[in-house]
């Protein structure tokens, strides 16, 4: 059974470097994640284009992720780099400073006084330290340390409980947006949206752009867990982005808000990625710890389409071993979890849709008759989405003569992507089909298959075929 969990890596200083990049591709990366918060547009669109030559080379579907940096809600810089405040000190946070002392800093973000009052509690950094608002004076945030520590340069600022009014969609990223659609991103991570007006945004503007990435909405704001539903009604998938989050929402609420978010997506028919820390430790460590393999595992349990790995890939000294580790740890988890099918699926009152119809049908043939594969044909990918929501033991296989479609369904997961030239007659395209999987030892002779597509052609999944192969 082949790997059903897909992986994504962020690509920086230690894996720009096309053969370390083709060895991370070898070792299982599904899709790559541009971070648009360092570097230009160039950088990006060079990165991508080495990403496909790679994956081309390897004839390996490889997605490419554009994550948006998003608001910057951050302090400035100090002048000695950095301070260290102690438990009872007072500290001002004041949009007007520039370079920052002992006393005070200034502010990336300049609407952070009108955001709070007293009483609110603020998390520098990953929320290590933490300062409670005692007054709010025009630019100036009066704040005394509840937990100090050391404070450097454009450290990130969270609101206890959420609440800062920072719009998810910058300039910087409206114009990231047309980026990512002119290298042809197959996803645009929209980072730190609260409703979906700033998804239905960035849609309306990657359209413009001439764009037509999947959009996967980061969860990392208290207000957006609030408005997940409508959150995924208007994206392609989420992200559960667990740093931010955890800031907002307390280290506590994070594995049982993962769960539900993931059940939620699912549900949904959305994809997910659980992202943030899951292989830190390899940062500078060969091996992770186990804590952090039994947290990918469980993430893996969840139903997660892919996990993802930010600075292990994007800095740390062993990129290839953190993917090794994480193809691993996902394998593992496949192995002892059991078929997912899903409450929604025994418990649905009907199918509004053909092709979810034929989908659900053959879930319900493949846990009830002995299966080797299902080939589906697809030109949109919608068909094959439905079936990595269910189905778990039998390997999918989702052919398609659209380049686009075959990137996308890299993230799906339990589908194998299969790129095929055109063939106008079904009949020979199925034939096609099965001599691709014979050659390649996925079903032999006598093996019991099944196949979806549309007919005529172009149509959403509307037929359905299970026979027993004949050597051709």
């Amino acid at each position: 059974m082949p790997r059903g969990t897909k992986i994504v890596a962020t690509l920086g200083p230690a894996s720009t470097d096309p053969a370390v990049l083709e060895k991370l591709i070898e070792a299982g990366v599904n899709t790559v994640r541009l971070n648009f918060s360092h570097g230009s547009a160039q950088d990006h669109t060079d990165r991508a284009n080495t990403v496909r030559a790679i994956a081309e080379k390897l004839g390996r579907p490889v997605a490419i992720l554009a994550d948006l940096q998003g608001p910057k809600i951050r302090i400035g810089k100090f002048k000695t780099n950095k301070i260290e405040l102690k438990k009872g000190d007072t500290f001002i946070l004041d949009a007007a400073c520039e370079l920052g002392s002992q006393e005070r800093v200034g502010l990336d973000y300049k609407e952070l006084p009108n955001d709070v009052e007293p009483g609110a509690v603020l998390l520098l950094g990953d929320g290590e330290i933490q300062l409670e608002v005692n007054a709010v004076k025009g630019s100036e945030v009066y704040t005394t340390v509840l937990f100090g520590g050391v404070l450097s340069n454009n450290k990130g600022i969270n609101r206890r409980g959420g609440g800062l009014t920072a719009p998810a969609l910058t300039a910087k990223d409206m114009e990231d947006i047309k980026t990512a659609a002119a290298l042809k991103a197959d996803y645009i991570a929209v980072s730190f949206p609260k409703s979906a007006a700033d998804m239905y945004m960035a849609r309306t503007l990657l359209r413009a752009a001439g764009g037509n990435a999947g959009l996967i909405a980061k969860i990392e704001r208290t207000e957006a867990v609030a408005n997940l539903e409508e959150i995924l009604d208007a994206s392609d998938g989420i992200m559960v982005a667990r740093g931010d989050l955890a800031v907002e929402v307390g280290d506590a609420a994070v594995p049982a808000l993962q769960k539900m978010m993931i059940r939620r997506a699912r549900s949904k028919q959305k994809v997910t990625i659980t992202a943030t820390q899951m292989m830190e430790s390899m940062v500078n460590s060969p091996v992770p710890t186990r804590a952090e393999v039994s947290d990918c595992a469980n993430a893996v349990l969840d139903g997660t389409d892919a996990v993802m790995l930010s600075a292990e890939s994007a800095a740390g000294k062993y990129p290839v071993e953190a993917v090794e580790a994480l193809v691993r740890t996902c394998l593992e988890a496949e192995r002892s979890g059991e078929s997912r099918v899903s409450n929604e699926f025994a418990q649905a009152d009907g199918f509004k849709r053909i092709d979810q119809t034929v989908a659900m049908s053959l879930v319900y043939a493949s846990t009830h008759m002995e299966l080797k594969a299902i080939a589906a044909l697809t030109n949109s990918g919608t068909s094959a989405l439905w079936l990595s929501r269910y189905i778990g033991k039998v390997p999918v296989y989702a052919f398609t003569n659209s380049v686009e479609t075959y990137r996308k369904m890299a993230l799906y997961r339990h589908i194998q992507p299969v790129l095929i030239p055109t063939i106008a007659d079904r009949e020979a395209e199925i034939l096609h089909v099965q001599a691709d999987l014979l050659r390649a030892g996925k079903i032999a002779a006598g093996d019991r298959v099944a196949f979806t597509y549309g007919v005529p052609r172009g149509q959403g999944a509307n037929t359905l075929r299970i026979f027993d192969i004949t050597q051709r």
